[in-house]
Order: C-alpha cells, then structure tokens, then sequence
C-alpha cells in the first residue's frame, strides 16, 4: 500500500467523482484508477460503487476511510515536524553543562540562541564533567560545555576551546594564607581541605601536590561549592576551585603558583557524529559570544 495510493482513495471519497479528485490530485484520470485499483486488489474488495452519476464508497470502503485518514494526516504531521526541525521552527536541543561552571558564564550564549532561535527549546542538564563526558558519547547528549583534565582527553571527541580560568585557593579572610598575593602549592603543606566532589580536577591536583611533597587533611566533602564556600567562610580550612567560582562575601581566592593549574571550558561534541540544526546554531552563537574569564588563544 503507497501513500499515494490512500491519498488518491480519500480523494474519491470526498468528491465521489474519479474526474474531480484526478484533478484534485493533479494526476490523469487513468493514473487514479489504476491506482485505486491495485488498492482494491491489495485489500481484497471494491472500495467504490462506480454507478454513472453515483459513486459512492461500498461497506469496505467506509471501514478503512478513518484508518488511512489518520496514516495519511500522521505523515503530514511528520513532514511538517521535520520542515520545522530543519528550519529550527521547533526543535530540541540537549545540552550539558559542568555543574562548576558558574552561569553568568553562559547567561550572554543562552539569550542569544532564544533571540535568534525562537524556535529551539533549550533542555539544560546539570552535571559533572565525567558524567556529561559518559553522556555525551553515549549520545544521550547534543553538545556539551565541560572540561577535564590533560590527561583524561579523548580522541573521539571534538572540542571548540571557550575559556580559560585559573584555579584559586580560598580561604577564611583571616587565614594566614590570604595575605598572600598568591599560593604556592608547597604553602598547602599541612592544611585543613574542604574536597568539592564534583572537581573536574579532583584527583590530578592531588597527584600534583603529592608528587611536590605537599601533605593535607580533607576534613570535608561535598557536592555543592556553595556548601563548600559556606564551610571556607567559618574558617574550616582552604578550597580549591575555578575563579568563577567564588561568590561567597565570606571568603577571599588567591592564585594558586608554583604550579599554576588552568582549566579550558570546551564546548564539545562527538567527532563525526553528525549534527543537528540545533547543534549548528549553538555553535555559530558560539563563536559570536565575548566570553567572560580568559580567552583561549584557540578561539
């Protein structure tokens, strides 16, 4: 059964007249017919009382009119669902963010895709760097901003450089270290660490500082670095998170040197998977927006 086939049957059926619905199809009269009839052969009956002025639709015929009325306004439905996906009339776009990056970060890329996409409904996914990264290649994920260590890089994936932040070390404004200009990392020896879990560098820092001699004691834990910074605020001891990061009037961010850690928001996508509309036009605005941080010399 073709769908051109239902299409000319549901013609007839309105015009109950083979010359009007030819026409009204914009075929031959002869092309109709023949059509209708291998319909008719394909479903085993007369669709049609074919009297001289009195066409009509046999008990068939009348059966399966809803059935193929619904297959044929669904396929409409579908090709107008796909115009408008292509055309970014309606579409959905999927993208992570690393729940560390702060969003007056993004606040300049999300306006921009609403004012020139009106059309693209934006599903944000909060998570952490190696959750988005397990996500997104899974495809359970358009694009995704994220970044994580030099060490963790993949070559499946695409990455298009944002910006750069410097890690910071945060402290009580009392603290010995925050009269300082800057942190060496050996200045770490023997502190109080409040541990943000969610650290895309959780665990490369530490083998840095490890390998440099430095020993600390974690005396804290959490997923939120609000939390965090709420428990630097009381003076329990120093974190260690992106410049964005520190929001909290309680506290005071040094520059961490001797090393210096940076880390390098990507927008990222899976290398040769094919993208959507959506995708193309998250990354052109992309490329428009002044980010805030450092600029990546990539960029």
């Amino acid at each position: 059964m073709e769908m051109h086939q239902m299409r000319y049957f549901l013609a007839v059926a309105d015009e109950l007249n083979f010359t009007r619905a030819a026409e009204k199809c914009n075929v031959t009269q002869p092309s109709l017919t023949r059509a209708i009839k291998l319909l008719e052969d394909e479903l085993g009956g007369p669709l049609f009382h074919r009297e001289r002025a009195n066409t009509h639709l046999t008990d068939l015929g009348r059966t399966i009119r809803p059935s193929l009325e619904n297959i044929v306004a669904g396929s409409t439905d579908v090709k107008r669902l796909a115009r408008d996906f292509r055309g970014l009339k309606s579409a959905t776009l999927r993208l992570a963010v690393m729940c560390t990056v702060a969003p007056n970060y993004l606040i300049d890329l999300l306006a921009g895709i609403r004012m020139d996409n009106p059309g693209i409904d934006l599903e944000l996914i909060d998570a952490s760097a190696r959750e988005i990264n397990d996500l997104l290649i899974k495809g359970a994920l358009d694009v995704a901003i994220y970044c994580l260590p030099p060490d963790e890089s993949d070559d499946r994936l695409n990455l298009i450089p944002l910006f750069k932040e410097q890690m910071v070390i945060v402290v009580h404004p009392k603290h010995p270290l925050a009269q300082r200009n800057a942190v060496r990392a050996k200045d770490l020896d023997g502190q109080s660490y409040l541990s943000r879990i969610n650290c895309e560098f959780r665990g490369y820092a530490g083998e840095i500082l490890r390998g440099l001699g430095v020993s600390y004691q974690t005396i804290y834990r959490s997923e939120r670095d609000d939390w965090i910074l709420a428990m630097i605020a009381t003076g329990l001891g120093f974190g260690f998170m992106p410049e964005g990061c520190v929001t909290h009037e309680g506290v005071v961010a040094r520059p961490l040197i001797e090393p210096e850690i940076w880390r390098e928001v990507n927008l990222v996508t899976v290398r040769g998977r094919p993208h959507s509309p959506a995708v193309s036009a998250l990354t052109r605005e992309v490329q428009r927006v002044k980010w805030r941080g450092t600029a990546s010399t990539n960029t």
